[in-house]
Order: structure tokens, then sequence, then C-alpha cells
């Protein structure tokens, strides 16, 4: 039986793919200014940062490799919500806008990793400041 915080973990993400469908279902009145592009473009790469990260966090507890299932799902979502988005109003499904999710899943996904190597015994620094002893450490 899945504890509150394991559930809350695996809600997190799917609650962050409903604000993704509900400002994706929004008719768009047509051309925009270039900066307000700019914007949206950003909120593209830091959602799909976002949800490639509550993904992580979800799974990294429950599966061998949490970051490529992360990434993808992440990515099926993006295909999806384009897909979606040529049902609305205004809009159209574009694969330059999952391009652009992608940059926002890659720089989760590299943030993710770079920030769990010294978990993983990589780099690790003792007490002392020095590097920990491991068997190649100790190698003449």
């Amino acid at each position: 039986m899945l504890n509150r915080r394991a559930l809350l973990r695996i809600v997190a993400p799917l609650l962050f793919m409903g604000v993704i469908f509900y400002f994706s279902a929004q008719p768009s009145s047509g051309e925009h200014p270039w900066w307000e592009l700019v914007f949206r473009k950003l909120g593209h790469v830091f959602g799909y940062a976002v949800l490639t990260t509550l993904w992580w966090w979800a799974l990294h507890h429950l599966v061998r490799r949490p970051l490529l299932i992360a990434v993808s799902i992440t990515f099926a979502y993006a295909c999806s919500d384009e897909f979606h988005q040529t049902f609305v109003s205004g809009r159209t499904g574009s694969p330059i806008d999952v391009g652009v999710d992608a940059i926002g899943m890659a720089t989760a996904a590299l943030l993710i990793s770079t920030r769990r190597l010294p978990l993983m015994g990589r780099g690790r620094v003792d007490a002392r400041g020095g590097a920990s002893r491991s068997s190649l450490a100790r190698s003449p």
C-alpha cells in the first residue's frame, strides 16, 4: 500500500499535466508580438523541465532508471499535448514546440544527473576536504 508521501509523489506530476492541459486548451487569437512568443516558449521550456523533475521525483524510489522513464513519459505527454492542440480553436500542433519542450526535459535531466552524481558515490569528499578512499584511489 502506498503511504501519503508516495501518493503525493505520483499525484504531483499528474496534477501538473492537468495544468499544462488546461493552458493548451485555451483558444488562441492568432498573431502575438515577438516578446509574447518568447515568453510562451520559455514557458514551454520551464513547464516541461518541471514536469520531468516531478516525474523523476515520483519514480526515483520505485524504478531502476527513473530519469530515463521520466523523460520518456514527459516526451510522450509533449507529443500528445501538441496533438490535443490540433483540436483547439486557433491552435496548431507543432513538432517545433515538442523540440522546445525537449529543451526543458534535457535541462532538467542534466541538472538532475549532475546533482545526483555525488549521491551515487562519484566525487565524494571526506570531512577534511580530500577525496574519499575508493579502490581506485588506493591503487599504485
